[in-house]
């Protein structure tokens, strides 16, 4: 499925998700209207350094934000293999990879240097 948010397109594998497109769309809704900090559903992660960045990633509170180095050393790994790995985050939003941020800067987004997407999404948890 794809979603539009602040004029970009993100892919979403809602093959991963257990909820139908319903659901999913009614939880992304409410997150968007500020009604929801966490999503309630059931979705498959791939295995591998993929899937243990993102599974640390998920720790990260509504608000908060962790520095890739933060989550190198979690997963026993290197700041720039973490951000490689949140660019094929299959669920965005869902898996909050925008609260990795640089040391100096908010960082990338899904593959996009410096995004104004994820300085967006930060606010919104703001």
């Amino acid at each position: 499925m794809k979603i539009t948010i602040y004029g970009r397109t993100l892919n979403v594998y809602e093959q991963l998700i257990e909820e139908p497109r319903e659901e999913v769309n009614e939880q992304l809704n409410e997150y968007f209207n500020g009604d929801r900090e966490t999503f309630d559903l059931e979705y498959d992660i791939p295995e591998g350094f993929v899937g243990d960045v993102l599974r640390e990633i998920q720790k990260i509170d509504y608000g908060e934000t962790k520095t890739y180095g933060d989550i190198a050393e979690e997963v026993d790994g290197i700041p720039v293999a973490v951000g490689q790995a949140l660019s094929q985050n299959p669920l965005p939003l869902i898996i909050p990879c925008h609260r990795v941020v640089g040391k100096n800067s908010v960082g990338g987004y899904l593959g996009e240097s410096n995004s104004d997407v994820k300085r967006k999404l930060l606010q919104l948890e703001k």
